[in-house]
């Protein structure tokens, strides 16, 4: 078990968090993580990126003059690489970057992507995280009294509150549901600011669902 301090508004602890390891895999599975990440990574590369080939680009098929008798190389039509104008050798075409992976592992790596923060002590866990209006000020008080300095990824039930539109205008800080949680966004940010209450639903959602996994494979 790990035990991750919950702290208030002023930076104080009030309250602890426990976290069950074997729910979050264990152990840090540095090359399950790697995957993930990378997946996530290609999959949001456009592969759009192309050029016009010999049979894209304007001009006449017409052969420019016949094959022998002339004195000159052999010549095709216009359109040739070798041509100033024609279409490239070898150019860019559009590609699918996509990677698949199992759910099972795209579920593990986010858990275990949790417990890799756990572990290094990079989770941030507030009793409350609420504010009666928007205030960008009040919300850097919060990360100075944290002591959050790096870039931050802050996790809400809901990203249309006052909370979320005072942490908006940070560049250090960025947003996200917590149904939404992945390996790559943790990954990718030094800390996880969540609320107490928000992180145990995460918990419990992710424990019934391996529970339920569990159970299926027993009863096939």
């Amino acid at each position: 078990m790990i035990e991750i301090p919950v702290h208030n508004v002023s930076g104080q602890q009030v309250d602890t968090l426990t976290l069950d390891e074997q729910l979050l895999g264990g152990e840090v599975r540095h090359a399950l993580l790697k995957q993930a990440y990378v997946r996530s990574h290609a999959n949001r590369r456009q592969g759009t990126s192309a050029t016009r080939g010999r049979g894209l680009k304007s001009g006449s098929t017409r052969k420019l003059y016949k094959q022998k008798g002339t004195g000159n190389a052999r010549r095709g039509n216009i359109r040739t690489n070798l041509m100033r104008g024609g279409g490239p050798a070898f150019g860019k075409v559009t590609k699918s970057w996509r990677q698949d992976m199992p759910t099972k592992m795209r579920r593990l790596a986010n858990r275990n992507a949790l417990l890799a923060k756990a572990v290094d002590q990079e989770i941030k866990v507030i009793d409350s995280l609420s504010f009666d209006k928007p205030s960008t000020k009040a919300f850097q008080d919060l990360l100075a009294a944290l002591q959050i300095d790096r870039s931050c990824l802050v996790a809400l039930s809901t990203t249309i509150g006052s909370e979320a539109k005072s942490a908006k205008n940070i560049d250090s800080v960025s947003l996200t549901q917590v149904d939404r949680l992945n390996a790559f966004d943790l990954l990718t940010h030094r800390y996880l600011l969540v609320e107490k209450a928000t992180l145990q639903g995460w918990i419990d959602k992710a424990k019934s669902a391996t529970s339920e996994v569990a159970d299926n494979q027993e009863a096939a």
